[in-house]
């Protein structure tokens, strides 16, 4: 991952070390222009999902990213953090499979963890 940006390393470390689900990160700089990488995961449920949440915002604060942007909420199924090009989607298992952003940006390389 040493390529990868900054934001995006620690976000998938915190998002691995409290448990999010079928974590994949996808390489858009070749494919789109929206942003250089997306990084998508599950939450178990919606509590865990506000903790995911919430705690992206936490790391974005300690970490000084005052830039960051976030939305979404456990009851909406979708949590978001956008920082420099990177943007860290968590959803609810139900929301993941409707949004389905590996089929929607399947032509993106997979950066293996």
């Amino acid at each position: 991952m040493n390529e990868m940006p900054e934001f995006a390393e620690k976000a998938i470390k915190f998002l691995e070390e409290k448990k999010a689900e079928n974590i994949v990160i996808l390489d858009l700089r070749e494919v789109a222009n929206i942003a250089d990488y997306f990084v998508v995961a599950t939450a178990a449920n919606a509590p865990h999902l506000k903790a995911l949440g919430d705690g992206m915002q936490r790391l974005c604060k300690n970490e000084h990213y005052h830039e960051s942007r976030h939305a979404g909420s456990g009851e909406s199924g979708w949590v978001i953090a956008d920082y420099d090009g990177v943007m860290i989607h968590v959803f609810s298992f139900e929301m993941r499979n409707l949004y389905d952003l590996e089929k929607l940006w399947k032509d993106a390389k997979r950066v293996e963890l």
